[in-house]
């Protein structure tokens, strides 16, 4: 299965930090990948680069102005089409279906306001929970909830440094 996530409306100015954290959540927690929408954001893409080339793993990153392309590309592709909302539905009621279809899957989370035609093209409108909270938790529980905790165990290749646990130093190791 795979995983790609669709960050919407990226503002450059407002989104910079929490942008590059939602990417940074969905490779840690097993995604594998994110396309930013909204203003191309350079800055964001080449941290995150940085990023996969030091710790390693395969992710992707990249820019696509047309965030409706991209949803109407993975519907006809048979992707499941999960936007993530607080106004969705609870992700305790959805979850066995999304983790049963057997479908790649395209997780949506907006910046700036999301319009309506997202919630009509997704096959689920997900709520992690029904208050105001961060896209960067909610991606964090939604995948936490697909991968039902696996993702905490995953494995990342190819890169340059690692950390090994410890219950009071840092320890990183330099990779070959």
């Amino acid at each position: 299965m795979t995983i790609i996530v669709l960050r919407l409306g990226h503002r450059i100015v407002r989104d910079k930090r929490i942008t590059t954290h939602v990417c940074l959540a969905a490779r840690a927690l097993g995604a594998d990948g994110v396309i930013l929408s909204g203003e191309k954001d350079s800055s964001v893409i080449s941290s995150v680069e940085k990023i996969i080339e030091r710790w390693g793993g395969k992710f992707s990153i990249e820019y696509e102005r047309n965030w409706r392309k991209i949803i109407k590309d993975k519907k006809e592709k048979g992707w499941d089409i999960i936007h993530l909302t607080m106004y969705g539905e609870r992700i305790q009621d959805k979850i066995q279906s999304i983790r049963n279809s057997g479908k790649d899957k395209l997780i949506i989370v907006g910046g700036e306001k999301v319009p309506f035609e997202v919630y009509e093209e997704a096959n689920y409108n997900i709520a992690v929970t029904n208050q105001p909270h961060s896209e960067v938790a909610a991606l964090s529980i939604c995948l936490h909830e697909i991968f039902e905790g696996k993702e905490l165990d995953k494995e990342f290749e190819g890169g340059h440094i690692k950390l090994e646990p410890s219950e009071r130093s840092k320890k990183i190791i330099n990779l070959p």
